[in-house]
């Protein structure tokens, strides 16, 4: 009996020792999974209680624990009002990360822990706040007749909108004429439009096209670049994802994508120094840090850093009255161009009707002619996927195999953002929500049954750009 307590004592205490070196592993050297996970964490914690007022709790469990890894169940997280921080931890305990809330530039991921820089990355003059009226949407807030009926009922069919919608908002002939959203949100909520972001990053970029101080056939980008096979990469080669440089969009691990938002303070660096993998134009290859790249090239063209900070906003945002619009930075001060824009669902749909009015508003031409033609004009190396702007043809499929015009484009995202343009029908079709692929729904369900509802409009509008290579008009 003494023995067999001797071996019980014995394994109790070697089972203490292990728990004791896992945990000053876990301490000392988290695995960069765990540092991945903190860091999504904090970040979406982080803008969703200071951008979108939503509670701490609430955010946690619906947008970080229920849609993702196992493993983000055991992260806590904690708020710091008074010094606008959010920290995570794994367990409470290990591998913390950091996010920093900046004002008018909303949150960004702090992985080295060094506020002082990413506090002064951040200009100390932002742009004014501009504040939303009652007039008739879209030049106010307000949305005047009633709802059409049929495309109502059609939003509050939770099969037609989808599994964890937070917004929708239809837009005909240029006003809203349906609208819903998901319990506890609203059209005063501002919601992530995760890759949506890059088609807006795309048209700050053609604002500045339209000013003569970028094209798309410019090269030699990058300073580092010089001299190497990667000064031929043009612009247009960025825009359209056919760079030729790696890069590695799989979210399911730690790959080039979740190093770049949640491990890396400066988000320019890992895609900057990627190896070239074919020659520009060459394939296609879905990559976040292009439009990082392409935010750092457009913001060094502007003129200067205070002017660069407060060109979204005075070159788009002002103009269109998106005035719930946060384009956050990273931790070095670059425009998160792939991922990070936070608005409103009316806001979302006010860009929509922007480049379904090709870049035209107020009677004002915005952006170059022919640039939101290469929004619409497919890529080859995307086997006519992707287009020359940030923008999709096909997502899923074809539109033809759903049954949907072939004029529509699409700005989508991660978790079921989407935006469905379709020049023909005068429509635009803002969906937002927390709907993981894995719950496949297909945005252009909802689409086919709004058009299906609406009254036909005759024959589709001739689209801005052609087939071929879209130029903008300085």
């Amino acid at each position: 009996m003494r023995f067999v307590l001797r071996i019980l004592k014995a394994l109790a205490l070697l089972l203490v020792l292990l728990v004791i070196t896992a945990a000053g592993w876990l301490f000392i050297r988290p695995p960069e999974l765990l540092s991945v996970g903190d860091g999504y964490a904090a970040k979406i914690v982080c803008s969703n209680v200071f951008i979108a007022g939503r509670g701490t709790e609430d955010v946690l469990q619906d947008d970080v624990q229920a849609p993702g890894n196992p493993l983000l169940r055991l992260v806590r997280v904690s708020v710091d009002r008074d010094n606008d921080r959010v920290t995570a931890r794994f367990m409470g305990l290990f591998a913390p990360s950091y996010a920093l809330y900046r004002g008018a530039f909303g949150c960004t991921s702090v992985p080295d822990g060094n506020f002082e820089a990413a506090a002064n990355a951040a200009p100390f003059d932002p742009p004014a706040k501009m504040q939303a009226n009652d007039a008739l949407w879209p030049e106010g807030e307000g949305t005047g007749n009633p709802a059409d009926g049929k495309i109502a009922a059609l939003l509050a069919d939770a099969g037609v909108a989808g599994p964890a919608m937070r917004a929708i908002v239809v837009v005909r002939n240029g006003r809203i004429v349906a609208e819903a959203y998901g319990p506890g949100f609203s059209a005063k909520t501002p919601l992530i439009g995760w890759s949506m972001t890059k088609t807006v990053n795309a048209a700050v970029l053609g604002r500045l096209m339209l000013d003569g101080k970028i094209s798309f056939d410019d090269d030699n980008l990058l300073a580092q670049w010089k001299n190497d096979a990667r000064a031929r990469i043009k612009v247009s080669d960025l825009l359209g994802m056919e760079s030729g440089l790696a890069f590695n969009e799989d979210y399911g691990d730690v790959a080039d994508v979740t190093r770049m938002l949640y491990l890396d303070p400066d988000m320019v660096s890992l895609p900057a120094n990627a190896p070239m993998e074919a020659a520009p134009g060459q394939r296609f290859r879905y990559s976040s840090g292009m439009a990082v790249l392409l935010s750092r090239i457009w913001m060094d063209r502007v003129g200067n850093a205070q002017a660069a900070f407060s060109y979204p906003h005075d070159a788009l945002f002002s103009p269109l009255g998106m005035t719930s619009a946060v384009f956050e930075l990273d931790a070095r001060g670059t425009f998160a161009g792939s991922s990070y824009l936070y608005a409103t669902a009316h806001d979302w749909a006010r860009f929509g009707q922007f480049l379904l009015q090709d870049g035209v508003w107020n009677g004002q031409r915005l952006l170059p002619e022919g640039f939101v033609g290469a929004m619409r004009t497919p890529t080859a190396a995307s086997n006519g996927r992707y287009t020359q702007g940030q923008a999709w043809l096909a997502p899923g499929g074809p539109s033809a195999a759903f049954g949907l015009p072939e004029d529509t484009f699409w700005l989508t995202g991660h978790d079921g953002q989407s935006m469905a343009i379709v020049p023909s029908a005068n429509l635009v079709v803002v969906r937002l929500g927390l709907t993981p692929i894995r719950l496949d729904y297909q945005p252009q369900t909802l689409l086919k049954a709004i058009l299906a509802a609406v009254p036909q409009s005759g024959e589709p509008k001739q689209q801005a750009g052609s087939q071929q290579k879209a130029q903008p008009q300085p």
